[in-house]
């Protein structure tokens, strides 16, 4: 099982149709923001594309918060 959790909300493909697509997944054991381009080494966005991977990325980041700010179960 790993330990990310991908951001259901994102489904962004570049504009080339050539399938390479985007991936926004938090560490739910330390908080740490795990972003990929899945299947090249980069992606050509269009506009709507780069807000939707933003907004992935807020809520990445305000996940990642509350798991830090957690108590340790140590």
């Amino acid at each position: 099982m790993s330990a990310y959790s991908s951001d259901r909300d994102l489904n962004v493909h570049d504009v080339t149709g050539n399938g390479t697509e985007v991936d926004v997944a938090t560490n739910l054991l330390n908080g740490d923001i795990r972003l990929s381009i899945l299947w090249t080494q980069e992606i050509l966005l269009s506009a709507d594309a780069a807000d939707q991977i933003a907004d992935a990325l807020q809520r990445a980041a305000a996940q990642s918060r509350s798991i830090t700010a957690a108590p340790s179960a140590d």
